[in-house]
């Protein structure tokens, strides 16, 4: 039965973890959601967490965090949720459930370990700042 449910493939939208200042001067990192395609995103859903088991069979993880974002209109942006430099060295997953007039999406964007590093950085579409990019 699962099988025969087919989710159109997601194009056009990413998750990007950027520095910024906040209002004291002092530097944040935020997460957003990235709208490239030409669509409206509706009943957008996030759950966020993170985890790793290291070579020991320890296993790590962060809360879950869940966001409904409601619709991020095409060409746009929205912030999930603020970031925490302590986390960066687990897995960060963003699972991503959205409606469009295709469909209901999915996907999930993970961020490996060590990954958000300013070497990594790119320019992030629509915020017109520096980040790392799904």
């Amino acid at each position: 039965m699962k099988k025969d449910i087919v989710l159109p493939k997601v194009t056009g939208v990413h998750v990007a973890v950027v520095k910024e200042k906040n209002k004291d001067g002092e530097s944040v990192w935020n997460v957003y959601l990235i709208n490239k395609s030409k669509q409206t995103l509706c009943t957008v859903l996030v759950s966020s967490t993170g985890y790793k088991i290291d070579d020991n069979g320890n296993k790590q993880s962060s809360s879950t965090l869940r966001h409904l974002l409601n619709e991020v209109p095409a060409e746009s942006f929205k912030k999930i949720e603020p970031i925490i430099e302590a986390v960066f060295h687990l897995n960060n997953e963003y699972f991503v459930t959205y409606f469009s007039d295709k469909g209901m999406h999915e996907k999930a964007f993970i961020f490996v370990p060590d990954s958000i590093l300013e070497q990594n950085f790119i320019d992030i579409p629509f915020i017109n700042k520096k980040g790392v990019m799904i």
